[in-house]
């Protein structure tokens, strides 16, 4: 097994590029993620409309509870 200075200095520079690879590629992807959940959220938000509740009169406006 021959181990040169320039063999593990040539495997160091391949490990640290794969590496820098990677980083960009897990920024990529989170980034893709967080629009996918934001486009998502905005689906369901005007799928779903929120209900208005009442603000006058006796239905809707009162709660009667009993123990």
């Amino acid at each position: 097994m021959d181990i040169s200075v320039n063999n593990v200095v040539a495997d160091s520079v391949v490990l640290q590029q794969a590496k820098v690879g990677q980083e960009a590629q897990m920024t990529l992807l989170k980034k893709a993620l967080d629009l996918q959940s934001s486009a998502t959220l905005q689906l369901i938000q005007s799928a779903m409309p929120t209900p208005q509740l009442a603000t006058e009169g006796t239905l809707g406006t009162q709660v009667n509870t009993y123990a």
